[in-house]
């Protein structure tokens, strides 16, 4: 039986992320980008935070380097884990992801190697090898479910997006399974918020299109610390007491805000604070010396990161007012 992990198995890996935060997209240096006077002002403060060249005019080519230093981001930190699994919790997405290329390809008649993504636990092309003859047994064993279910759902119905809600509720279900698995109580819990978030986000969303409580009841995930039956009752009530259920969580300001955006109010400044709720659960990483805590809060907070600064770079690029950019920027831990 393999000896369990203590948290002082972290102290080395702990000690590089603390020394790797400093070069973290602080919220002073977004300030900085956004008050940057010129494209060589801007990549002088990315160059200091180990970026290579990203050029809004080019986003493919921005795209494709974001990809390449969170890809690096993750191999390094590979190596260090004592436990690979709070590893592919961040990388499982993208064995999501490539499913849903492949099969949107396959129904399109087209090659889908342009939308795929090597950053998995299973390589691109080994999962595309897997879904082409059929066999999944290599797989990890959620990922050859949702293959499965997917594909049946996509050949049954012909309908892209109930496909990619099967495989979203199957990333989701893997994400909390290897949580369990890792008998992480922190890591646990950034898959419940994170499925918490993607739920209330959901509810907003489908009460604004005017969908029912048993549409919703298709697209909700398990796992958060919102039961699903009671996200339904609120849609039942056409939202009402949405403000009342998440007012004894972290989400009561921004099930506030979901409220408002139902009466007409802005829905990017409540999309945005879903995303912020995750964000501050995370910074309780910053109060753990050694453990797992850092290396999860940190990896979070680069995911984080790329996402605003593709936001903040094609926000300049396009001329947007540096009060929208940053009312769109998501919240970090640092």
């Amino acid at each position: 039986m393999a000896n369990r992990i203590k948290d002082t198995d972290y102290l080395v890996i702990s000690a590089r992320i603390k020394a790797m935060e400093s070069t973290l997209l602080t919220r002073e240096r977004m300030e900085q980008l956004l008050d940057a006077r010129s494209g060589e002002e801007v990549q002088k403060i990315l160059q200091d935070c180990g970026y290579p060249e990203l050029d809004a005019a080019d986003p493919e080519a921005m795209d494709a380097a974001l990809a390449a230093a969170r890809e690096a981001t993750l191999s390094d930190l590979a190596d260090g884990a004592p436990d690979p699994r709070y590893i592919d919790v961040f990388k499982l997405k993208y064995d999501y992801h490539n499913v849903k290329a492949i099969l949107k390809a396959e129904a399109m008649d087209t090659d889908p190697g342009h939308m795929l993504m090597d950053m998995g636990r299973v390589p691109a092309a080994e999962l595309r090898e897997a879904m082409r003859s059929g066999e999944l047994d290599n797989l990890p064993p959620f990922l050859a479910s949702a293959v499965t279910e997917a594909k049946e759902v996509l050949q049954t119905t012909r309908d892209p997006q109930l496909c990619d809600i099967v495989l979203d509720r199957w990333s989701y279900k893997d994400m909390d399974a290897v949580a369990e698995a890792t008998g992480s109580a922190f890591l646990h819990g950034y898959v419940q918020v994170q499925i918490d978030a993607a739920n209330l986000r959901t509810l907003v969303r489908t009460l604004r299109m005017g969908k029912n409580e048993e549409f919703l009841r298709g697209v909700l995930f398990e796992g958060g610390e919102i039961a699903p039956d009671a996200v339904l009752a609120v849609s039942a009530a056409r939202g009402g007491g949405l403000a009342e259920l998440y007012a004894p969580t972290r989400f009561q300001a921004t099930a506030e805000s979901g409220a408002r955006a139902l009466q007409g109010g802005p829905l990017t400044e409540f999309e945005k604070l879903c995303d912020d709720v995750v964000g501050d659960y995370l910074a309780g990483a910053l109060f753990v010396p050694f453990g797992e805590a850092p290396l999860v809060g940190y990896l979070a907070a680069r995911e984080t990161e790329y996402t605003n600064l593709r936001i903040l770079l094609m926000g300049r690029g396009a001329g947007i007012d540096p009060d929208v950019i940053r009312s769109r920027l998501r919240a970090s831990y640092v």
